[in-house]
């Protein structure tokens, strides 16, 4: 537990400091802990919303955070993230589908990330509240927030500059994580909420001090492709794991 926790603080000091929650690293780290599919989302998505609240805050009392866009988006992510949570599924599917999704955030955080953009969105921006409900749905289902996907879509069509998009992702990922944890919750009870707490409760203290670290201290050890890429080779290594022994 203890080599756990120490990775968990680590995930949300380096992803508090870009405005996302951390939530796939927390699933690959407990799939590799061989963690209780059944308890995985929820301890994710409580991660995901320790880290990202402070984020939130901090973006909008700065007044970053482009409101009338973020929620835009969120309010049509949301109820899909809370039927996500609602959703049955067992537990050959939930590897699968997790896998999947790692595999897929590795291959986003490849995408360059342009600190600048010009100041008109291309054509293809218009199509991006189409992206909202998919993303919701998966962040409930599987405990991500989802901001991981949505923020490199909203690079590649140029919807706002690097910060505003940071910010939008880290409210997307609140929100979604918020009601993909009561989907997860009404659906597991509470025998599967004890067992989330009882195992989890360290590293959601964990993840507090590493999130208000990196959004205080904005990370400067490692360069941020450097993470990106860090990232991304542990979430393809576990999610192609996971897809090969599901």
């Amino acid at each position: 537990m203890l080599w756990l926790a120490a990775a968990f603080l680590a995930t949300a000091l380096l992803y508090a400091s870009v405005g996302f929650g951390g939530g796939s690293t927390y699933n690959a780290l407990l799939a590799l802990a061989g963690t209780d599919y059944r308890i995985l989302p929820l301890i994710a998505l409580s991660c995901n919303i320790v880290v990202v609240a402070g984020s939130s805050i901090r973006y909008a009392h700065a007044k970053i955070t482009p409101w009338r866009g973020a929620l835009a988006l969120t309010a049509l992510a949301a109820p899909a993230a809370l039927l996500g949570g609602l959703t049955p599924i067992g537990e050959r599917s939930f590897l699968l589908l997790l896998g999947a999704s790692l595999l897929l955030t590795s291959l986003t955080l490849l995408i360059p990330v342009r600190e600048t953009h010009a100041a008109e969105p291309t054509s293809l921006a218009r199509y991006i509240p189409f992206t909202a409900a998919p993303l919701g749905y998966l962040a409930g289902i599987v405990g991500i927030g989802g901001g991981i996907f949505l923020a490199p879509l909203l690079h590649l069509v140029r919807w706002r500059d690097a910060r505003a998009i940071a910010a939008a992702a880290s409210f997307f990922i609140l929100v979604n994580s918020l009601f993909g944890l009561t989907g997860q919750l009404l659906k597991g009870g509470a025998e599967r909420l004890e067992a989330a707490v009882a195992f989890g409760l360290p590293l959601l203290v964990a993840v507090a001090i590493g999130g208000q670290i990196g959004s205080l201290l904005a990370v400067r050890l490692l360069p941020k492709h450097w993470i990106r890429w860090l990232t991304a080779a542990l979430t393809f290594w576990v999610g192609l794991r996971l897809l090969l022994g599901a």
